[in-house]
């Protein structure tokens, strides 16, 4: 991790935290994380991508770790991101890319490829696939406690998660996005119940990784991590063609909770994805989880850099 050099670059008004590794002469990947995740998620892709002869650059978006809030967090949306990551190319005098988004991160490098698709090489998405931007529906199939409809309710998440350490929250929601099951809680019950103080963390991810993010969430707080992603799904943008033809990579775990998610599994089997991403590869994880890059970095990684190679 030393080798990674980290820096601050200002962006529509906000201080970035970039991290980065790589000649500056190479072709460049950005890596945007989702959450709970922060520039950390990808430090396995980062070294390894760095090695190949890429440069690896992964910021903190606006609002987590150790980049600006923005000035009025509850009005955050994916298209400030969006923007943030265009002028973070421009900062860095980056004409083309390559893209890496999880989780979240997959909707932002989807919106940025619809919107600036001139800027885009190619990309990889992992734990959630290409989207347009459409409202969601799969929480009107998911019972009231449903994760997402929980954190969309103003107050309830922040009332949740003050109980506890940064720290702890950021535990809990490691514990609960590892399990295949969708995270619901009862009636009663609020979303960080559903995971025991005793519950062992995921095996692939030590007391020193959870240091860091609890360190960064610290700093940053869950305002802006609440608003963007989970109070900003299902914003309307005028995007009049949906489709994107640059080279595409989507890494799915089998055991991936998202894909108990109504609607999804059979979106990506049944290749009604490749109407909006024609060049698409998918490829399954048989062990994977929602965390596929920290779980099984290899393996990730040499799908990553084969998609890399064929496309640069």
């Amino acid at each position: 991790m030393d080798k990674i050099e980290h820096k601050y670059v200002e962006v529509n008004g906000l201080k970035l935290h970039v991290a980065e590794i790589g000649s500056g002469s190479s072709p460049a990947v950005v890596f945007l994380h989702g959450f709970p995740e922060i520039w950390y998620s990808w430090r396995h892709q980062m070294l390894a991508v760095a090695e190949a002869g890429f440069r690896a650059i992964a910021p903190d978006y606006r609002g987590y770790g150790l980049s600006d809030p923005p000035p009025e967090p509850e009005k955050a949306t994916f298209l400030d991101f969006v923007a943030d990551v265009l002028a973070l190319l421009d900062a860095l005098a980056l004409s083309k890319v390559f893209l890496v988004g999880k989780d979240f991160g997959a909707a932002v490098v989807s919106i940025f490829t619809l919107l600036h698709r001139e800027r885009v090489l190619g990309f990889v998405t992992m734990g959630v696939p290409f989207m347009p931007p459409r409202p969601p529906t799969h929480h009107q199939h998911l019972p009231e406690g449903f994760y997402i409809s929980r954190w969309k309710e103003p107050g309830r998440a922040e009332a949740d998660f003050g109980r506890l350490d940064a720290k702890t929250v950021v535990r809990n929601v490691y514990i609960m996005f590892s399990k295949s099951e969708v995270p619901t809680a009862h009636e009663n019950q609020e979303i960080m119940d559903l995971v025991e103080p005793s519950a062992p963390l995921p095996p692939w991810f030590t007391e020193e990784d959870l240091a860091v993010y609890g360190a960064l969430y610290e700093k940053s707080g869950f305002r802006t991590a609440l608003q963007v992603p989970y109070r900003s799904m299902g914003a309307k943008w005028d995007i009049p063609d949906p489709k994107v033809e640059v080279p595409a990579l989507l890494i799915m775990g089998e055991k991936d909770y998202v894909l108990k998610f109504p609607g999804i599994e059979d979106y990506i089997r049944s290749g009604a994805v490749r109407e909006f991403v024609p060049n698409l590869e998918i490829t399954f994880m048989p062990e994977g989880g929602h965390f596929v890059q920290e779980q099984s970095p290899d393996e990730v990684n040499d799908l990553v850099l084969k998609f890399l190679r064929n496309h640069h």
